[in-house]
């Protein structure tokens, strides 16, 4: 079977004019050059050279295919050079959908993007800072190429999840806070204490409702709020304190604020959601393994925490 060295020895021989300065150029031996040529003569079944004491004199059948034979060699460049182009980002899909938390906005998704805008210049991103019920949804539906969502149970249709962090249950103070002084929180300790509550009807909500109804504690709902990065606003701020998990209290370790675990502890999963059945792009995973990295950056504990 023909190869590209062959055409390369055959262009290269015809240019040059002599087996040592091909191989010269080819970085290769004369008598690599030489056996190359002879498997191109076998596999085309024709005569490309006249040996006229050593010396090589190219048939009119040679000059013929060497001028295809550049054509071939050009159009492989092009080929890899794509490739290359593929690889680096600077061509291939020019945009990668992305859907994150609400809470993930304003600190971890720049810090994201960052290496990934560098990496790949010519990539335009569009980002989706929904709930995780709809980012399911846009995963499932295709319209983004990922997600980041909680892990629920059972499986989501449609979609495939790469579990990629996970979190407990905590409470989260105002640094200075009395109950700062505990190494652990319940909902008895609780009482009382003004309260700061993701918004009702979310799976973790009701659970955590269920804990408080468990121990008989009436809830001191000071502020409901839809968002991880408000709740820990509002309590850096004071307001009152926040049940969260720890992976989104982790993401806000620049505020004035700490966290100890809620008892009884729970964990919390979460997951690379993508569409069943489908290959993600180089560019859409370049961008998932930047969100992995600026995970493991985030949950660095503080000392503080």
């Amino acid at each position: 079977m023909i190869n590209f060295r062959q055409l390369e020895v055959l262009k290269t021989l015809l240019a040059t004019g002599s087996t040592i300065a091909t191989a010269k150029s080819m970085g290769l031996s004369q008598s690599g050059v030489s056996r190359l040529l002879q498997q191109l003569e076998t596999d085309l079944e024709l005569r490309l050279f006249d040996r006229d004491k050593g010396r090589l004199i190219p048939t009119p059948e040679a000059s013929i295919l060497a001028r295809d034979a550049e054509t071939i060699l050009l159009g492989l460049n092009r080929f890899s050079g794509l490739a290359e182009d593929l690889r680096s980002g600077a061509k291939g899909p020019e945009l990668v959908r992305v859907g994150l938390p609400s809470s993930m906005w304003e600190n971890f998704a720049p810090a994201m993007m960052k290496e990934f805008v560098r990496d790949y210049p010519s990539v335009r991103i569009e980002t989706f800072f929904e709930t995780t019920s709809n980012i399911a949804r846009l995963v499932e539906q295709k319209v983004i190429d990922f997600g980041f969502l909680r892990n629920e149970h059972p499986a989501l249709p449609g979609i495939d999840m790469e579990i990629v962090a996970s979190g407990t249950s905590v409470c989260v103070l105002p640094e200075g806070h009395e109950l700062a002084s505990m190494k652990e929180i319940s909902a008895r300790d609780l009482r009382g204490v003004p309260l700061i509550l993701i918004g009702r009807q979310r799976p973790t909500r009701m659970l955590l409702d269920q804990t408080f109804a468990r121990e008989a504690v009436r809830q001191n709902v000071k502020i409901e709020t839809h968002t991880n990065s408000s709740a820990c606003s509002y309590v850096a701020h004071g307001l009152g304190v926040a049940i969260l998990s720890s992976f989104f209290a982790n993401l806000y370790q620049n505020l004035p604020i700490v966290q100890r675990p809620f008892v009884p502890v729970t964990k919390q999963e979460f997951a690379l959601a993508t569409p069943s059945g489908t290959s993600a792009s180089l560019a859409a995973k370049a961008l998932m393994d930047a969100l992995k990295r600026q995970i493991e950056i985030s949950q660095k504990h503080c000392s503080s925490c």
